[in-house]
């Protein structure tokens, strides 16, 4: 069957960008796991001028991206079941469990904002899920497109090509990924850690269980603090 990726845009010259390399980018071009689908937006505008954006209502800077003109480049894309998502600082954050539920299903239909965003109408009245990839403001959706995208497919099983590798990275299980090392075995005065050069297979996952713990401690309270609720919930 393989995911199917549709992003609605201005500017389809932004795509593959990353998607395009490496694993990712091969799983694509080669082996077909995945597809994509680029829609101009721009050639759904019922101006003469190809105009697809006007003043926002009630007054304000800027422009918003019409209704109806979101609306037709949507009308004529096959849904087939795929979450609608629209690129927005507004939106949920972007998490993994929404991503791992992504990766699970047929593909996703992604729509990328310009301007001062997208008339609401549009979102409310075709159910696009708004989501947000951090709490920062872009020049346009597509940036934050390719981060969704990316997170998405490198779950859909075969994409990757190793599910073992994916167990303990940042959010699967609430904690943040523990620290990575590699040859040289010292690199400008600093050492790998004794502990994961000693052979001793349970005090290196005991060693990397304690880093995920205190670099999440440290730098998510946040997850930490929902972690240990979670924990507590369970332990009731």
């Amino acid at each position: 069957m393989g995911f199917d990726v549709t992003v609605l845009t201005m500017f389809p010259e932004a795509f593959p960008g990353p998607l395009g390399v490496s694993l990712i980018g091969s799983a694509w071009r080669e082996k077909g796991l995945w597809r994509l689908e680029t829609v101009d937006i721009r050639g759904f505008s019922k101006d003469k001028r190809g105009f697809l954006d006007d003043t926002p209502a009630g007054g304000g800077p800027g422009q918003v991206m019409r209704a109806d003109v979101i609306a037709s480049a949507l009308d004529g894309v096959e849904v087939r079941g795929r979450p609608l998502l629209y690129m927005s600082a507004r939106g949920r954050p972007l998490t993994q469990a929404r991503v791992r539920e992504w990766a699970l299903g047929p593909g996703l239909i992604v729509l990328c904002g310009r301007f001062e965003g997208v008339d609401q109408r549009v979102i409310e009245a075709r159910g696009f899920e708004e989501v947000a990839v951090g709490d920062a403001v872009l020049a346009g959706g597509e940036s934050a497109a390719l981060v969704a995208i990316e997170a998405a497919l490198r779950l859909v099983p075969g994409i990757l090509g190793e599910p073992a590798s994916l167990s303990e990275e940042s959010f699967e299980d609430g904690l943040l990924e523990h620290p990575q090392y590699t040859r040289p075995r010292r690199f400008e005065g600093l050492e790998i850690p004794e502990v994961l050069l000693s052979g001793d297979h349970a005090r290196i996952a005991s060693w990397r269980r304690e880093q995920r713990e205190t670099t999440t401690r440290e730098r998510r309270p946040d997850l930490w603090a929902r972690l240990a609720a979670n924990q507590q919930a369970k332990g009731r």
